[in-house]
C-alpha cells in the first residue's frame, strides 16, 4: 500500500474508502482486504492493527467488532503503538475535504468523524471515523421474523454444514437476507432481555434457533461451488460474542447434506471432525485444514 493513495468518502449514506463501502462494526477482513496485511498488532488495553506506512490503525476487542479506524495526522501524543508515519490521504465528508480548522465532531447517521487530541495537547493526533454511538436505528418489527418459504427449501441433516452454507450466502454472496446482526436482534427481542456481556461466552439459545430455524431456498444450492471456514467468518461470530475460534459447537460431523449441492468442489475445513476431512477427500472433493 505504500504508493497507493487512500482516498475516504464519508456521506450521511455510507463511507468508501478506496471505492469499497464499509459499515460499523467492520471485520478486521475487510480491513485488509482494504489496506492489506497490517505491519504489526500492539497491545494497549486493546489489540491494535498497525498499518505503518500509510498511517492507519485500529482497534479492536474482537476481529468482527472494529468500531473506528484512526489516521495518523501528527505527532502531539505519548502513545507507543502508532503508525511510523503519518496519513497522507484525503478525507472527503459528503463531496467537500475537511478542514482541521472548520470541525471538530461530524455525525453523519450511523457513522461518525471526530478528531482525536491527547489529554494536555491543543492539536489533535488523529482523525477517527467510526461508528456514531448517538444513532438509534428503527428496526422493522418483521425483520427477524423467520417466513416461511413458498418454494422447496434445502433439508439439513448436518447444522455445522448448514452454517458453512449460511455464511457463503448470507454474509460473502449476500444472497439471503436479513444480514443477520447479533446486537441488532438483541435489541429487537422483546420475549426476554438478552444480555450480551453476560451471555455471550457461550452461544445464546435464541440465536442458535434463529439459524437452525432459517429456510434456505433450493435454488441457491447451485451457488455453492466452494466452502472456506474460518474462525473468523461472521457466522460464528454472530452465533458466540466473546469466542476464541477453537469451539466445537458447529463442527461438522457428517457429509450428508454434500449431495445437495452438486456444485462444490472445494472446501476449507475448521470446525470440523476428523472423519469429515476423510470422507469429503474419498468422494473428490479437494478438502483441506485452514
Amino acid at each position: 500500500m505504500t504508493n497507493t493513495t487512500i482516498n475516504i468518502e464519508c456521506t450521511n449514506e455510507n463511507i468508501k474508502i478506496n471505492g469499497v463501502a464499509i459499515s460499523f462494526p467492520v471485520h478486521f477482513k475487510t480491513l485488509k482486504a482494504i489496506f492489506g496485511e497490517p505491519s504489526r498488532h500492539e497491545y494497549d488495553l486493546n489489540w491494535n492493527a498497525v498499518w505503518d506506512d500509510i498511517g492507519v490503525y485500529a482497534s479492536y476487542g474482537t476481529w468482527d467488532n472494529i468500531i473506528n479506524i484512526n489516521f495518523l495526522i501528527s505527532k502531539h501524543h505519548k502513545l507507543t503503538y502508532f503508525p511510523t508515519h503519518f496519513f497522507s490521504g484525503n478525507i472527503l465528508i459528503n463531496g467537500k475535504t475537511i478542514s482541521l480548522d472548520t470541525f471538530t465532531y461530524i455525525e453523519l447517521h450511523k457513522n461518525a468523524v471526530h478528531k482525536l487530541t491527547y489529554e494536555g495537547k491543543s492539536k489533535p493526533y488523529s482523525i477517527s471515523i467510526g461508528m456514531n454511538h448517538n444513532y438509534k436505528a428503527k428496526i422493522p418489527k418483521d425483520k427477524y421474523i423467520i417466513k416461511q418459504l413458498d418454494e422447496e427449501q434445502i433439508v439439513f441433516k448436518d447444522f455445522g454444514f448448514k452454517l458453512s452454507i449460511i455464511q457463503e450466502l448470507m454474509y460473502n454472496k449476500e444472497l439471503i437476507k436479513p444480514k443477520f446482526d447479533l446486537y441488532e436482534f438483541v435489541e429487537w427481542y422483546d420475549k426476554r432481555k438478552i444480555d450480551i456481556e453476560e451471555e455471550g461466552y457461550e452461544p445464546i439459545a435464541e440465536v442458535t434457533q434463529y439459524f437452525k430455524d432459517l429456510p434456505i431456498p433450493k435454488r441457491l444450492a447451485k451457488e455453492i461451488t466452494k466452502i472456506n471456514q474460518d474462525g473468523g467468518d461472521e457466522i460464528y461470530s454472530q452465533l458466540l460474542a466473546y469466542g476464541d475460534g477453537w469451539e466445537d459447537y458447529w463442527d461438522i460431523e457428517n457429509i450428508e447434506d454434500v449431495k445437495l449441492f452438486p456444485n462444490l468442489k472445494e472446501v476449507t475445513l475448521c470446525y470440523a471432525k476428523e472423519n469429515v476431512f476423510e470422507a469429503l477427500n474419498k468422494i473428490g472433493i479437494k478438502t483441506e485444514w485452514s
